[in-house]
């Protein structure tokens, strides 16, 4: 089995993140692309480096719904056509490409690869119901794509690498629904009262429920959907997981909120910085592991570990055991 599962759909990048004739540069699969959108909200991508002599699209600027090279100025279309100096013609295409599925403002790919499995439609019904909030975290950690799925599903790791967070005392597990490449998991995890530095550092944790009530939806391998309740609010946070390479991943997550506390509107800021202190903490510890050594001990509530192995080695087919538990 490939490590970078191709044949999954890949969730690239929200609208949002793209600026008008501003090229973005993103990774996928072992291949560096520049997205770009242009005035009239066409969105497109090509391999990021020039034919010519290499440079980095995403380092030039659009113009006229193309994309230019910073190195000697060639336009290049969405087709990786440009027009050479003297020619008024423009030249075959030049770059390949990359297929891109948009759904909303979600901005989906395979990657080139032949689709193996349908891109899920979570992200749809949240961004229908909820109102979005904005972005957090979109970084890239030193760590294959396994290595992110497996910390986050990995429902103990809570009390130890986000203790300072949020005071995380046990966690309580209650019920785990396996069907197949898409999972439910929920859980409870009582908290100790924060402090009043810790309160005056993210004001967010003041507003949390004193027992966190869990409850994951994950869509293997790209997304998980965190669903909390406040007492000023509901929070939708969808976390997506992107391989750039066998030994690069990205992630970064999308928050929607529904407010019933005026509140929870002045509250948003913190709780995306708090959510980008989460994804902080993650990275650090995941660069942070001898990752090639064998487990030899198993915690209890591990069953999310147990599903993203299984669902790797199989991808893209789903094989037993059914792992679904109370």
């Amino acid at each position: 089995m490939d490590s970078m599962l191709p044949g999954a759909p890949w969730l690239v990048a929200h609208k949002s993140m793209l600026k008008p004739n501003q090229p973005m540069r993103i990774s996928l699969l072992g291949q560096d692309y520049v997205l770009w959108r242009d005035e009239n909200g066409t969105i497109q991508a090509l391999p990021n480096a020039c034919p010519h002599m290499g440079a980095m699209l995403s380092e030039g600027w659009c113009e006229a719904g193309k994309v230019v090279c910073p190195y000697h100025a060639l336009a290049f279309d969405g087709a990786g056509c440009t027009v050479l100096p003297g020619s008024n013609k423009p030249t075959l295409p030049q770059l390949k490409p990359l297929e891109l599925i948009i759904q909303g403002d979600f901005i989906w790919s395979y990657g080139g690869a032949v689709p193996a499995i349908p891109i899920p439609t979570i992200a749809n019904e949240i961004a229908q119901d909820y109102e979005f909030l904005g972005i957090s975290a979109d970084m890239s950690i030193k760590t294959d794509l396994l290595n992110l799925l497996l910390i986050m599903h990995d429902y103990n790791h809570q009390n130890g690498t986000h203790r300072s967070l949020f005071r995380i005392e046990s966690v309580e597990f209650n019920q785990f629904i396996d069907n197949g490449l898409q999972s439910h998991a929920y859980y409870d995890m009582p908290r100790s009262q924060p402090s009043f530095a810790e309160i005056r550092q993210n004001p967010a944790v003041l507003f949390m429920p004193k027992t966190i009530n869990a409850h994951l939806e994950n869509h293997f391998p790209t997304l998980v959907v965190f669903r909390g309740e406040t007492p000023i609010g509901s929070i939708r946070q969808v976390h997506v997981m992107i391989p750039e390479s066998p030994t690069q991943s990205r992630t970064y997550v999308l928050l929607y909120g529904k407010s019933n506390h005026p509140l929870f509107k002045l509250m948003k800021q913190n709780v995306l910085d708090l959510t980008t202190t989460v994804l902080e903490q993650d990275g650090a510890i995941l660069e942070k592991l001898y990752s090639d050594r064998p487990q030899k001990i198993k915690l209890n509530n591990e069953v999310g570990l147990d599903w993203v192995r299984r669902n790797f080695a199989s991808f893209p087919a789903v094989a037993e055991p059914k792992l679904s538990r109370l």
